[in-house]
């Protein structure tokens, strides 16, 4: 689409009733060609190192964390602390802002700064690649202004005008299995110690997550039906369950860790609207759902996993730990009684 120049872009971005994410969509273009039609005009490109970023970040004090998939969307307010950097994968602990993150997959990133009909709006937006969205974060009321523009001069890269050439999206896996490796997998299952172990296991066996599951069988991964997603997050709520929620992507996985209590269904949409944590789930999405066993040295951790059509997953939940405030006996309960699938 020649006629897509940056000026065309910022008129059908001012003109557009969705979000960027949607808009990308219709156009046919990464969404972080987006963001780069803004380039000197709001829109500055930055060094996308999680050794300056995120220190950077945690400087701005209170903001909005975003993660997201295709069918999920993650929100948490709170500060950016106790990092650590690392070359294959990094980490913020906060309680709030609890972020598992993948540098190779942190390619663009940008400080983006708009007027909106309530002030300026202010964010850091990280794409990957193939300039789909990795990580972002919007800078709420009270977020330090001072350390916003520090982190605008003090990351900008030398380059503000070419444009970006991004590659092709992956196309999706699927279910990986390999054939004729089920008894092994079932024999390692059972020695796992720790639920980090996993992806190492099928990773040597050549398979991935969702054929793992769909390998492996009971009592390690029983399917569900879809309608376990809902039953799912209104037991959580009845419940009182204190759980831990994962929603990420290649690039970086987002986690509410506590109780989910406001759920408010629109459409396909299940939405999540607590204070300080929102969750905007496309539950039409999922065509796939396990309930999912596997062994630690401080006892099972029992998840449930949903998948798309595509074979990707779109989140799982844990029930919390223990010794973190959770009711391990509680969680088993909850989990067994959502509805099992009769076929994988």
């Amino acid at each position: 689409m020649n006629d897509l120049t940056p000026a065309r872009l910022r008129e059908l971005k001012r003109e557009a009733t969705i979000r960027p994410f949607d808009l990308a969509e219709q156009l046919g273009l990464p969404e972080a060609a987006l963001v780069e039609a803004d380039l000197g005009q709001g829109a500055t490109r930055l060094d996308p190192a999680l050794a300056r970023l995120i220190p950077a970040i945690g400087a701005l004090g209170e903001v909005m964390a975003l993660t997201r998939n295709r069918s999920c969307v993650i929100e948490k307010v709170g500060t950016y602390n106790d990092f650590h950097d690392g070359d294959h994968a990094a980490m913020t602990l906060d309680p709030e802002i609890d972020l598992r993150m993948f540098p190779s997959r942190w390619v663009h990133a940008y400080a983006v700064e708009t007027e909106g009909k309530d002030g300026p709006r202010r964010s850091v937006q990280v794409f990957n690649r193939a300039g789909d969205a990795v990580h972002k974060v919007h800078l709420r009321a009270g977020s330090d202004l001072r350390a916003w523009q520090a982190l605008r001069r003090g990351l900008a890269l030398d380059d503000q005008q070419t444009l970006s050439e991004f590659g092709q999206r992956a196309a999706p896996m699927g279910a990986k299995i390999a054939e004729g490796r089920a008894d092994t997998l079932r024999a390692e299952w059972v020695k796992m110690t720790d639920t980090h172990q996993f992806n190492a296991l099928v990773a040597r066996l050549k398979m991935n997550r969702l054929g793992a599951y769909r390998t492996v069988g009971a009592p390690h991964a029983r399917p569900l039906t879809a309608g376990a997603v809902p039953a799912l997050f209104d037991a959580v709520r009845d419940q009182a369950q204190q759980v831990m929620l994962f929603v990420g992507n290649l690039g970086c996985i987002q986690i509410h860790s506590g109780p989910i209590r406001n759920i408010q269904p629109l459409g396909p949409w299940l939405n999540v609207l607590d204070d300080r944590f929102n969750l905007h789930l496309r539950a039409d999405h999922i065509t796939e759902v396990w309930l999912v066993d596997k062994p630690t040295k401080r006892g099972p951790a029992i998840s449930v996993e949903a998948f798309d059509g595509d074979g990707d997953l779109v989140f799982q939940c844990f029930g919390m730990r223990p010794e973190k405030g959770g009711d391990a006996e509680g969680w088993a309960r909850l989990v067994a009684g959502l509805p099992a699938a009769e076929h994988a």
